[in-house]
């Protein structure tokens, strides 16, 4: 997990219990997997008996981080920021502990409590005096962006980033003892500002420590999905959906994840990577993956739940347990399966299954077809075979009182919607 390491860190680490902090954007109200590895950074570093500070970038979410982007961001208003950051501590709590007594229990902080009351002239005289252009105009994140064929340019705004973030470190090093900052690769100019302005302005020592950008195999970026970010809130990415996510990676990249994601030991994970290697198409690594992400950010029940419900796309689900998926699991593992609409009044009545299939909803072109397939055996009715071509269709056979799966065949599902 480790890119990159400042000279002392581990003698630091070695020395004393140590505070550290993560900087999270707060632009929205739920973290996404691209945030997990910070927040494993702090998770490990909790264990490892050290105090984990997150900070919630209140004041730098409202200006943009040059460091890989090409855009500004919007203004946050506070009231939207402490939701925000409400929201995101529920979620960081499942992965640290805030509550204890604990010398080393966890924090939040927001480093717009600080940085609202500090005009723009108090910063130039006290932080902006110490750290010369020179400096800041050496940093990759600056260099990248002056030298690319670039008409934006870059802001002003953008380039003093790295001292509104070093002036961070100052102030929590100064406040709260945080002697080292984490962060991904991409921070590292940001972090070593901050150490050089605690050298300069409190004559101390501070330390940095990055871990490596997380790409997928194919260089793609890691995290995204066609319908965008993978969320660790359930409402924007169901647990079936975060479950499906690990599970579907490829190996070289499930070896990869396994060693950042989970607190499985090194013997446990070498040993998981062997069995891998030797029958890769039981993706026994992608499954071990997908269990223990799973269940740390949802729960074990939800994790069955997903395990179950994929079970049913792939042939072995029953009709018991596509009764028992909640909604959004149901819809979620049916997504994008072709919907008919049949109106709840004529369902109440009852309708024989070749006049529903063939008319109602179109599943199929015509009674004859309807009635050949039922015979060689391949119509499914929430997962339970048709035997019988007069069969009556009624309420009693709603799920979640508002869906029929039908299934043709093997793998050709259809989903009637009552209204």
């Amino acid at each position: 997990m480790i890119h990159d390491i400042m000279p002392g860190t581990k003698e630091q680490l070695d020395k004393e219990l140590t505070a550290a902090y993560v900087g999270i954007d707060p632009t929205a109200d739920s973290l996404h997997i691209g945030h997990l590895v910070g927040v494993m950074m702090l998770k490990h570093f909790q264990i490892a008996g050290h105090k984990p500070i997150a900070l919630v970038g209140g004041a730098t979410g409202m200006i943009g981080d040059p460091s890989g982007k090409s855009q500004e961001r919007n203004l946050l208003d506070e009231s939207t920021l402490r939701y925000n950051q409400e929201c995101l501590k529920k979620q960081l709590s499942k992965f640290l502990d805030f509550e204890s007594n604990a010398s080393n229990a966890a924090e939040m902080v927001n480093n717009y409590d600080w940085m609202k009351e500090f005009s723009f002239l108090d910063f130039i005289r006290d932080i902006g005096k110490h750290i010369t252009v020179n400096y800041m105009m050496s940093k990759d994140s600056v260099k990248k962006r002056l030298d690319a064929d670039n008409s934006a340019g870059m802001s002003f705004t953008e380039f003093t980033y790295q001292l509104v973030q070093g002036t961070d470190f100052l102030h929590l090093y100064q406040e709260k003892n945080v002697k080292l900052q984490m962060g991904g690769s991409d921070q590292w100019g940001n972090i070593t500002t901050g150490t050089e302005l605690i050298r300069r302005i409190a004559g101390g020592e501070a330390f940095a420590l990055t871990c490596p950008l997380i790409k997928k195999a194919d260089g793609t970026k890691f995290g995204k999905t066609e319908s965008g970010n993978v969320w660790l809130d359930p409402k924007l990415t169901s647990p079936y959906k975060f479950y499906q996510f690990w599970l579907n990676t490829s190996d070289e990249d499930a070896e990869r994840y396994i060693k950042i994601f989970t607190l499985l030991s090194r013997e446990e994970i070498a040993e998981l990577i062997s069995t891998h290697a030797d029958a890769p198409h039981l993706r026994s690594l992608q499954k071990k993956l997908a269990e223990e992400v799973t269940v740390m950010v949802h729960s074990r029940e939800q994790y069955e739940m997903a395990v179950e419900a994929s079970q049913i796309l792939f042939g072995q689900g029953t009709a018991e347990l596509l009764r028992r998926l909640d909604q959004e699991t149901f819809l979620a593992v049916f997504e994008g399966v072709p919907q008919y609409k049949i109106s709840q009044t004529e369902l109440q009545s009852g309708i024989k299954v070749v006049d529903l299939l063939a008319e109602k909803a179109m599943v199929f072109p015509s009674k004859g077809e309807l009635r050949r397939t039922i015979q060689g055996n391949g119509l499914s009715i929430n997962k339970e075979k048709v035997s019988d071509p007069e069969l009556v269709v009624n309420t009693e056979f709603l799920i979640g009182e508002k869906y029929i799966l039908i299934q043709k065949g093997k793998k050709n599902y259809y989903l009637l919607v009552v209204e």
